[in-house]
């Protein structure tokens, strides 16, 4: 469909609306509203324009995440990937804020780089220069 101009925001499953409001604020997130809607969600943004919709209602019974975690491929979105200008210096960032990095970072054969972080309730985030 070319009237696609864009995405508008994320939803992300978490189980608490504190730990994950207070997590996505190191990576720069702002809150903007919530908790609303029937599920319910809260709202942040990035400066940059990424809007992700918290959606509070995870099952607070298992500490793994179905996509990635399990040995069976279920269907769904694995992660999502947020572009940067400059990886090493993110990376740098990611460290101080003892933010663990899971993979990575990977040198693509275009010259792009990556690396992966899970957020508190392990759902995981890519941060992607191009090359």
């Amino acid at each position: 469909m070319k009237e696609i101009v864009g995405i508008n925001h994320i939803g992300i499953r978490v189980t608490n609306l504190e730990s994950a409001r207070a997590f996505y604020e190191q990576l720069g997130f702002v809150f903007i509203v919530g908790t609303i809607g029937p599920e319910p969600v809260a709202i942040m943004e990035h400066p940059s324009g990424v809007n992700i919709n918290l959606i509070l209602n995870a099952d607070t019974k298992t500490d793994e995440n179905i996509l990635m975690d399990v040995t069976e491929r279920y269907p769904g979105y694995t992660h999502v990937a947020l572009d940067v200008n400059d990886i090493e210096s993110v990376q740098e960032s990611i460290k101080i804020l003892g933010i663990h990095i899971t993979e990575g970072p990977i040198t693509l054969p275009n010259g792009g780089v990556m690396f992966f972080i899970r957020d508190q309730d392990k759902n995981v985030i890519e941060f992607h220069q191009n090359g």
